[in-house]
């Protein structure tokens, strides 16, 4: 009997050691390919962040390129954190979870926003709003959904 409750145990415990979030687009460069997402709103431009700025929020590990961005987001992530867990906001706009480029973004009424590419960034800035109001709709159908 007890080894068939450790068995139990140890399936139930690797089980949950791979269970990952699939409401942050992270790779194994941490969440948004490893950029600090502060940056984009204190320079106004994607930096990479550093290994020995980090912290997990939902499940990702985010870096950050100084102590005092860390420390703003660790305050308030969510001020930060790029809308639809960092997924390209045009993939989500059509209902589908699409990975982003750090270098394609926009800020839009103070909120952060990934595109897949360069390309996918010229058709969103065409028509934010609409695509930003069928994203907000799209978004909780899909955020739990593996990519």
């Amino acid at each position: 009997m007890k080894k068939t409750i450790l068995m139990l145990a140890l399936v139930f415990s690797t089980f949950l050691s791979h269970a990952q979030s699939t409401e942050v687009f992270s790779n194994k460069k941490g969440a948004v390919n490893g950029y600090d997402v502060v940056a984009y709103f204190t320079e106004s431009k994607p930096v990479v962040g550093d290994t020995k700025y980090s912290t997990k929020w939902k499940e990702a590990t985010w870096y950050f390129a100084s102590k005092q961005n860390l420390e703003a987001f660790k305050a308030n992530p969510e001020k930060y954190a790029p809308q639809y867990g960092g997924y390209c906001a045009y993939g989500t706009s059509q209902g589908h979870k699409a990975p982003t480029d750090p270098e394609a973004w926009t800020i839009v009424d103070g909120k952060l926003y990934l595109n897949y590419n360069k390309e996918v960034k010229k058709k969103w800035n065409k028509n934010q709003k609409e695509l930003i109001e069928q994203a907000n709709s799209e978004w909780p159908k899909i955020k739990d959904v593996n990519e």
